[in-house]
């Protein structure tokens, strides 16, 4: 698939950039994988804020396993 060039640069992508694609309302979607990757951190950062840190929550459950074993 060819990209042209002023989109490239709308959308900052790079040579080797890995992409994703998405289908939705029968509109194809293009953005980079990095760009995906960051609007999901900020959707979780969005839901959690204030409460308890994940990793420290992922941590304490693990430990919890541990000890029942």
């Amino acid at each position: 698939m060819v990209i042209p060039a002023p989109f490239r640069r709308a959308l900052e992508i790079e040579p080797g950039d890995e992409l994703v694609l998405t289908l939705e309302d029968r509109e194809l979607r293009i953005t980079t994988r990095q760009h995906a990757v960051e609007r999901a951190q900020e959707a979780v950062r969005r839901r959690v804020r204030g409460q308890t840190s994940l990793v420290e929550e992922l941590i304490a459950d693990r430990r919890a396993e541990a000890d029942r074993e």
